[in-house]
């Protein structure tokens, strides 16, 4: 094992590369891996971090060795308030006991039976558009994604409560993304107008879910089978065979509207834009589509004959992916790529880095959906595209987010073609957020 120092840059004393870093944080750890290699660093300030950009390695951190490492205090001091011990920040013996209850709600059978709320849900919103007209796509998916999450997995419309909802959850992440940014936390304490804001979006949701959970409680005639994440997170039980508190109850309701539907937004907006600047790609996924469905709604069924459709939404989750990086924190002491790794470590792993690789993908920056033919998948490394993570922490939504993000294009694209006015502009945080809003003219096809 190399006891050398990792390559990377020298950064500038006492803040290192965190300016750098700030002020361009998709081109930096690009430029980090073409000029060092698939095992850099760079200096935060007041944190040292180890970039890895090979799919080897990016799966031995993920998967081979996952064991060695866990989420990190940066990201728990910004997500923990608000996700509390939800599925995304909790670990170990009870990470695993929540991701076993929660595992039958992803089932296939299950995803069946959202299928109908899924695309129903973006008729709903497309009855709104008018021709011509130019809407904010971001917006738009956003509230689409959070109303199918609501109905699919807890029963419930909350279209009348759906603009509180938006505006809380809109400024929780606004929080937590400042926090990921920011080396050093202001106390929850002090009433600044950050603290103010994300006290009262925190109340707002919590009153919400907890109606949710009280109204669930008392109709007589929910769902107590395990037909949706309510029912089952109602009747699982912890290691003692208690019955789940009514705080991790919200606590996974919360991160599943939280980091559910955001991300799902996220891929239909770049899709939904990078189709519009694509003739070629735009027109092939039409003609599917009007082959597919012609007029109807589609299903569960079709999903298999809309093979343009998935590519599109892969393609999309390639160039844009919604979660752009992941960071590790070392428990103990690992090897990557001949270099020792020391507890107390921070490595990242950059989606948005590994998935433009020129090594794995020709015209790395293209918008292709072309690209993805079985024969082209079986080469690819494996860990050369992984937009939902990988290993044990592997989003356990993912096949529920693919065919919510195909059947709303499919539905989409049969009756509209969207016209971008601007080109792309980002804010990555804990996502890859827009900056500003993404808006589109829709016009009738």
């Amino acid at each position: 094992m190399q006891r050398q120092r990792i390559p990377g840059p020298d950064g500038k004393p006492v803040v290192g590369d965190t300016l750098a870093f700030a002020d361009d944080p998709l081109g930096f750890p690009t430029r980090i891996a073409r000029e060092y290699g698939d095992v850099a660093r760079y200096d935060l300030g007041t944190e040292d971090v180890v970039q890895v950009s090979s799919p080897e390695l990016v799966e031995n951190v993920l998967v081979q060795n996952n064991q060695a490492y866990r989420k990190g205090e940066r990201f728990q001091t910004s997500l923990r308030p608000t996700l509390g011990s939800g599925l995304l920040t909790s670990e170990g013996e009870y990470w695993r006991e929540q991701h076993h209850a929660m595992q039958p709600a992803f089932y296939p059978r299950m995803l069946e039976a959202y299928a109908d709320v899924m695309a129903e849900y973006t008729e709903r919103m497309l009855a709104e558009w008018e021709d011509g007209e130019v809407r904010n796509v971001h917006d738009e998916m956003m509230q689409l994604t959070v109303e199918i999450a609501s109905q699919a997995l807890f029963g419930v419309d909350i279209r009348e409560e759906e603009g509180a909802i938006a505006d809380a959850l809109e400024a929780l992440m606004d929080d937590a993304s400042a926090r990921m940014r920011r080396p050093v936390q202001l106390p929850r304490w002090l009433p600044t107008p950050g603290n103010e804001r994300f006290e009262s979006a925190q109340e707002t949701l919590n009153d919400v879910v907890d109606s949710i959970i009280a109204e669930y409680r008392a109709t007589s005639d929910a769902p107590r089978d395990g037909s949706d994440v309510l029912s089952i997170l109602l009747s699982a039980t912890d290691h003692t065979d208690a019955p789940l508190t009514d705080e991790q109850i919200r606590d996974e309701i919360v991160t599943i509207l939280l980091a559910g539907h955001e991300t799902t937004a996220l891929a239909l907006t770049y899709t939904l834009h990078a189709l519009g600047r694509s003739n070629d790609a735009r027109g092939r996924l039409e003609a599917e589509v009007d082959d597919v469905l012609g007029e109807r709604t589609p299903g569960s069924d079709d999903l298999d004959d809309l093979a343009d459709t998935e590519r599109a939404v892969k393609e999309g989750l390639r160039l844009y992916p919604p979660v752009w990086q992941l960071v590790r924190e070392a428990d103990e002491r690992d090897e990557l790529g001949g270099y020792e790794i020391e507890p107390g470590q921070t490595v990242a792993m950059h989606q948005w880095v590994v998935h433009r690789d020129p090594r794995w993908y020709d015209d790395p920056t293209e918008f292709r959906p072309g690209r993805w033919t079985g024969e082209f998948e079986a080469d690819l490394p494996k860990f050369a595209y992984f937009p939902f993570g990988g290993g044990p922490r592997r989003c356990i939504g993912d096949r529920f987010a693919m065919q919510e993000a195909r059947l709303a294009l499919a539905t989409i694209v049969r009756d509209w073609r969207l016209e971008p006015r601007a080109d792309l502009s980002f804010d990555p945080s804990i996502t890859l957020r827009p900056d500003g809003p993404v808006e589109m003219r829709v016009v009738r096809r």
